[in-house]
């Protein structure tokens, strides 16, 4: 028989240790050992309803089938997710799996709040998804997002304006050249109507991602590691096209350079514009708001030197570094882009898939709006020239967005445009290269 004194040691230990399990109950939320249940939080950016119903749907039918991983849907906001996750991560309260666009992760990355998902991910994803998209969220040596969804830019157009012109109409196969592209919008000018309207609110990424065609890349990375801006004759083919449309040929309409794309779509159905350049996934809007009768088509892009090339900026999911459970974060994101999933939340996005089982799909090679031209430009889309860029943000807000705005204007010129873009510029870009 024990001491009193062993034996109220031993007592108090067992005691302790129910207080503990007792305790662990309580807090665990529902995502711990003693629940046997986790929980992750899935915050997703996903705003046209067809978008959102995918995804609900999506986490419905995985925790039905995942009775241990719960996950939570949260929403989120593009218009101010940046600012949010920042707060988030530095408040230790970043959701478990986060929907973003790769152009936002460099600095997220770089700064220790994204997981390196390299080898969290099964081969089945890493080699269903092209290399050329992983380099979009691949910073240094680790990857932290899977690009899942991409949208080319394309030429929206009035099918029957352009079929009475005459002008010849463009396919992947054969498209128009920038310079060709020029004097159609001047041939389908005049009598207070315009080939072309360009809705440049946010010129920078634009104009970068269409540069990619005739070869431009802005951003430099030298033996040093450093990146510096150069505003070459390959990036400024695009540019000049489109000041020159709006200042020389006066075929784009000047009003649109500030306006965003929903902004033109009323100008495009009244006949006053035959074309618009916007990202794929405008088509949905077009199709809610045409009116009865509009007969409208896809068309794609100008093409350069690089041919149809263009960059872009892929939507990404992300798992956070603060996550205790990113194993099954990892699960929960190869489960939501498995080929037909994948092509579930693209059609609810009007955008493509990035995966090359999901892009067989028959649904994504329809001639139905336009779905089997944007398709065809699959295989064109590059990481976007600013994916790795540290500072870009800035870069762009405070000296790159003001510049090619007075540009396409007519307020300064092309050498006043390279001189900031450059001198001011590379001044902020070399402040996070230290």
């Amino acid at each position: 028989m024990p001491s009193r004194t062993g034996f109220r040691g031993h007592a108090g230990g067992v005691l302790a240790l129910v207080l503990t399990l007792l305790l662990a109950g309580c807090t665990g939320g529902g995502s711990g050992p003693a629940s046997g249940r986790i929980t992750l939080r899935f915050q997703s950016l996903a705003w046209q309803q067809e978008s959102v119903e995918a995804n609900k749907e999506l986490v419905k039918e995985w925790n039905a089938s995942h009775p241990d991983v719960k996950v939570e849907y949260v929403q989120g906001s593009w218009d101010s997710v940046h600012d949010q996750l920042l707060t988030s991560f530095e408040g230790g309260e970043a959701p478990d799996i986060i929907h973003d666009a790769s152009d936002d992760l460099a600095d997220f990355a770089y700064g220790g709040y994204l997981a390196d998902l390299t080898d969290l991910l099964p081969q089945r994803l890493k080699s269903d998804i092209p290399q050329r998209s992983w380099q979009a969220a691949t910073f240094g040596d680790g990857i932290y997002g899977v690009p899942f969804l991409q949208e080319p830019r394309v030429l929206i157009a009035n099918a029957t304006w352009l079929k009475e012109s005459g002008v010849r109409i463009p396919t992947p196969e054969r498209p128009w050249s920038w310079a060709e592209f020029r004097n159609v919008t001047k041939r389908l000018s005049g009598n207070g109507k315009y080939g072309v309207a360009w809705p440049l609110k946010e010129p920078v990424s634009a104009t970068l991602n269409l540069s990619l065609s005739t070869g431009g890349r802005l951003f430099h990375r030298g033996t040093d590691g450093k990146i510096t801006v150069r505003f070459e004759a390959a990036d400024q083919v695009v540019p000049r096209t489109v000041h020159d449309q709006a200042n020389t040929d006066h075929s784009a309409s000047p009003t649109t350079l500030g306006s965003g794309g929903s902004d033109t779509l009323p100008g495009f159905f009244g006949g006053k514009y035959a074309m618009v350049p916007l990202g794929f996934s405008y088509r949905q809007q077009i199709v809610q708001q045409a009116p009865k009768g509009f007969d409208w088509q896809v068309l794609p892009a100008p093409a350069g030197t690089d041919g149809l090339t263009q960059g872009v900026s892929p939507q990404t999911l992300s798992v956070a570094e603060d996550s205790p459970h990113k194993k099954e974060a990892a699960e929960f994101v190869d489960y939501l882009l498995r080929p037909k999933n994948m092509v579930r939340l693209a059609l609810g996005d009007w955008m493509l898939p990035t995966g090359t089982q999901a892009l067989k799909d028959p649904a994504l090679h329809s001639a139905k709006n336009g779905w089997a031209t944007g398709t065809a430009l699959a295989a064109h889309l590059r990481s976007a020239p600013a994916q790795s860029v540290r500072g870009y943000p800035e870069w762009k807000d405070k000296v790159a967005t003001p510049a090619f705005q007075e540009y396409y204007s007519g307020a300064i010129g092309l050498g006043e445009l390279r001189r900031r873009l450059e001198k001011d510029g590379n001044l902020v870009l070399a402040r996070y290269q230290r």
